[in-house]
């Protein structure tokens, strides 16, 4: 839904990634015209990769040929495959009956007496080698699966294997079996019987396996930072539970999730820049979505009374550490409510948050350094009381453009924007003025939970009219910690109005605003059957994860962050 909730590109950095035209380029090795099956090229073949399978012995490997520093090390461990592969061992194997797991273990028995140790019985776990310590006729190792990690022990004369264990790699993966006992400095081990090798790792892990420091390695090479990182599996971990924690509060309220259309004939829903892509069979034009919101409330029309969404948007535009072209976004309508129904409900939704990541009862957590009270209730203000407070003069929907220049001439930071002189000259519209301002002196100061209210009419094309003032609209947006976190409306739902708007929004887009909403003539037919009172939100995802995991950039919170071309000219992986 929603203008700017969350995570999406902000128009102050507009980056168009694709062009204009919405056209992309092709690449080595993506589908062709002629043949958009053929993800190898024209003629059907693909050139090898050093490293990769060949054709005519898909099953082995060579060594890359680059001056990488660290070639030694990676022909090393293409020795060792070939080695394992003249034994007749798989390097790539198969499955492990797996019976435990590394974090199940050590919680379990963590505290355990030695009698409870030695009742263990027998225990099967899989995982990555991340650390070797060799003694001698005795060698330590640490084994990391997805739950945690555990130590390992094996020694010459109880492991028959006991050569192959020692020249392990870290980075490989093993399956062991054995019994559990404690070292005599209190660690929790496994007593290696026996093991099963599961997949050869060929590249090394970092210096010290826990060195990955470098920011842009870490986003290129998620894989890698998961591997070496634990707090960077935390984070993602704990979005995960954000994410369920959503999914349980409104489903527990009868909400019912639906799909809605990635690929859109009209990009609705919000002010954005949308990607463009090509449908072959239909042979027209389709975009991906900015938002699901007018799909949604066409399923309210048709009289499912509480639906949401929790999935991806995509907007063409920026890229910060506060914006990401895609990103995921939560949107829910409830016929017969509100915007301040969803107030008190975004009021609980956070409760419910709280009481799930930071334990019952506690409703402050710290961000950046800096505490943050999530107890109800929060500020309400309104966007022109906030604007006037900026400003210290009296800011009203009819304040003209000369007064708000006036005003804001003693601000340097609205200086350094250009806006001024843009305003002054007549190119800059009073509503792109109050955008400045708000951006520039209001948001900054909104740490803690702030709910802005009152909109005026112009920056919320798809919500309804105040009663008592027709210039405003029933809308807030949600700031926390200085930035914008969720956005909410009483849904318009007077479909004579909403082609006027929208007849409006066309004539901007005449005029050269590529952001203004779309002319949707079949949003309006279903309006025309009859939606009731509906209040409608969206929160963004990535930057609620950011608040509850205390990440200053949303690249920390997002798997895969896009991210510029290497100057070097490697790709992204």
């Amino acid at each position: 839904m929603r203008g700017a909730a969350g995570g999406e590109p902000s128009e102050k950095n507009p980056d168009d990634s694709v062009g204009n035209s919405g056209t992309r380029k092709g690449r080595a090795g993506e589908p062709s015209e002629k043949n958009p099956d053929d993800s190898v090229g024209n003629s059907g073949t693909r050139k090898g990769r050093a490293g990769e399978p060949s054709e005519k012995n898909p099953d082995r490997t060579s060594p890359p040929t680059t001056s990488e520093p660290e070639n030694d090390l990676i022909r090393g461990r293409h020795e060792k495959l070939e080695a394992l592969r003249a034994r007749g061992i798989d390097p790539f194997g198969a499955g492990y009956p797996v019976t435990h797991w590394a974090g199940e273990l050590t919680s379990r028995l963590g505290e355990a007496s030695e009698v409870e140790l030695g009742s263990a019985g027998p225990v099967r776990v899989a995982g990555r080698v991340l650390a070797l310590r060799r003694h001698g006729k005795a060698c330590f190792a640490d084994l990391v699966d997805y739950t945690g990690r555990i130590q390992l022990h094996g020694r010459a004369d109880q492991l028959a294997d006991y050569a192959s264990f020692v020249a392990l790699d870290v980075g490989d993966f093993v399956g062991v079996a054995g019994d559990v006992f404690r070292t005599r400095t209190g660690q929790l081990t496994i007593a290696v019987r026996s093991f099963t090798f599961l997949a050869k790792s060929l590249r090394p892990l970092p210096e010290k396996w826990h060195g990955l420091r470098d920011v842009e390695t870490r986003y290129r090479r998620r894989y890698v930072d998961l591997v070496v990182n634990p707090a960077t599996r935390e984070i993602f971990a704990r979005r995960s539970r954000i994410v369920r924690a959503l999914r349980e509060f409104l489903d527990a309220r009868n909400f019912l999730e639906v799909e809605t259309p990635m690929m859109q004939v009209i990009p609705g829903g919000a002010v954005a820049r949308p990607f463009v892509t090509h449908h072959n069979a239909l042979d027209r034009d389709l975009y991906l979505r900015i938002a699901p919101e007018l799909y949604l409330k066409r399923l309210v029309v048709g009289g499912l009374d509480r639906v949401y969404e929790l999935n991806r948007v995509f907007r063409n535009e920026g890229i910060s550490t506060q914006h990401n072209p895609e990103f995921t976004i939560l949107e829910f309508y409830q016929a017969y409510a509100d915007y301040r129904d969803l107030m008190t409900l975004t009021e609980e939704l956070f409760e419910h948050l709280a009481r799930a990541l930071l334990g019952p009862d506690q409703w402050d957590l710290t961000y950046q350094g800096t505490a943050v009270s999530l107890k109800p209730h929060w500020e309400q203000r309104p966007f022109f009381t906030a604007l006037s407070q900026a400003l210290d003069i009296e800011v009203g929907p009819d304040t003209d453009v000369a007064t708000l220049v006036k005003a804001a001439e003693s601000h340097d930071a609205l200086k350094t924007l250009g806006a001024l002189d843009a305003a002054k000259a007549g190119r800059l519209h009073r509503v792109d003025l109050w955008k400045h301002v708000f951006d520039t002196l209001v948001e900054p100061t909104l740490w803690q939970p702030t709910f802005i209210v009152d909109f005026p009419l112009e920056l919320s094309p798809l919500a309804k009219r105040k009663r008592e003032d027709p210039r405003l609209v029933d809308r807030f947006e949600l700031y926390v910690c200085c930035r914008e976190i969720a956005n909410a409306y009483s849904e318009l739902n007077d479909p004579i109005d909403q082609r006027e708007r929208f007849v409006q929004q066309a004539a901007e887009r005449e005029r050269g605003d590529d952001e203004a909403h779309w002319f949707d003539e079949d949003y309006v037919r279903a309006l025309e059957y009859g939606m009731p009172p509906t209040a409608g939100e969206g929160i963004g995802i990535d930057r609620l994860v950011m608040l509850f995991t205390d990440q200053p950039s949303i690249r920390e919170v997002i798997l895969f962050p896009h991210l510029r071309p290497e100057t070097d000219g490697g790709d992204e992986g």
